[in-house]
């Protein structure tokens, strides 16, 4: 360990250690090829900060860095392997070593974001940019924190993409996900009124976060539903042709494409470039967007999640040598709201 990182965790809750342990992948692959390893803790660069992982929170973005799919994308994540081989992008911590030129972060502070290098989090340990981090208040649960800077703040930039506003009727297609059950909340939060389609199962779930109207997607699909009663619609399934989904929407409003099917190298490239022509003179648009880290809206989503407005769907917690198991279920795609695996750190009860 470096001289700056001894020095910066002089004043840290018990000494960081050499090694640790973390679930790597040295291949592409299914949930099988991340394995539990032990290795080096990373050393925080410029700007970096050390975080003993808490909490960290799977999202459907790391099942395609985990699969290297689509192909087109390991020019940025890896062409062989991943670059970074520790998976796990929304993580809760707490700092234990700065880097250079940190400021406005000290050893023991709480924090929250989304890692920088495509993961890292299923690990005792992950290097993230400071730049990168809010801080998570005492009352918000390191579990709940997890949550909110991939899946939540993706919401929120497609609620944003789509001008959703008070009044407005928005339909949300897979809202059991992870960015769906966010959706549902915040899109109800903005004042409009919430339509939804998910699995039989979980209706009362999606109702209870405040959707008005549920379909089980087994029975009713797009193309069962009237024409132009929508003002809004977020497709997180990415499954509905998208004449139906421009279908739904009345003249003037927006289709939001969040994800999409498509092969195996390009993936949704295909579909979005169809959605952009045939938005082309229309008065109902199909918008694709990518959402970036955003630390001013995650920390408008730990307010809303501390004073109770936004309540986090989690289906279960893994303790970190059961991360495998945590991994495969998120990348079967049946997983209800969120998946999160626990850090080497003690995790205190919510504040009651």
């Amino acid at each position: 360990m470096n001289e700056i990182q001894n020095q910066a965790t002089d004043a840290a809750p018990g000494a960081v250690p050499q090694t640790m342990t973390a679930w790597r992948q040295e291949r592409y692959g299914g949930p099988e090829s991340v394995t539990r390893q032990s290795g080096p803790v990373p050393v925080p660069g410029k700007g970096q900060v050390l975080l003993r992982v808490r909490a960290t929170a799977l999202a459907a973005g790391d099942v395609k860095v985990m699969r290297g799919e689509p192909l087109v994308g390991r020019a940025a994540f890896g062409l062989r392997r991943p670059k970074q081989p520790v998976r796990g992008l929304e993580t809760a911590g707490t700092v234990v070593a700065l880097g250079p030129g940190v400021a406005g972060l000290a050893v023991g502070d709480e924090v929250v974001g989304e890692l920088s290098s495509l993961g890292g989090g299923l690990a005792e340990y992950a290097v993230t940019d400071a730049a990168r981090l809010v801080p998570r208040p005492v009352e918000l649960d390191p579990v709940v924190a997890s949550t909110l800077p991939v899946s939540g703040v993706t919401a929120w930039q497609a609620l944003d993409r789509g001008e959703v506003g008070d009044g407005d009727r928005v339909l949300v297609l897979r809202a059991t996900g992870g960015v769906g059950t966010f959706a549902v909340q915040l899109a109800r939060l903005r004042g409009a009124d919430v339509h939804a389609f998910c699995g039989e199962a979980n209706r009362a779930l999606v109702e209870g976060l405040g959707a008005s109207r549920t379909w089980d997607y087994r029975v009713t699909d797009a193309a069962g539903l009237p024409p132009g009663q929508y003002d809004v619609v977020i497709d997180i399934a990415g499954t509905a042709s998208l004449r139906d989904l421009q279908r739904l929407v009345r003249d003037g409003g927006r289709v939001v494409l969040v994800s999409g099917e498509g092969s195996r190298f390009w993936g949704p490239i295909a579909r979005l470039a169809g959605a952009s022509v045939r938005s082309i003179g229309s008065k109902r648009r199909l918008l694709s967007f990518l959402a970036t880290s955003k630390t001013g809206v995650l920390a408008d989503l730990v307010a809303l999640a501390v004073d109770g407005r936004v309540t986090p769907v989690v289906e279960g917690t893994w303790p970190l040598a059961e991360a495998g198991a945590a991994l495969a279920r998120t990348d079967s795609g049946r997983a209800v709201g969120k998946t999160v695996v626990l850090g080497s750190a003690r995790i205190d009860p919510p504040a009651r």
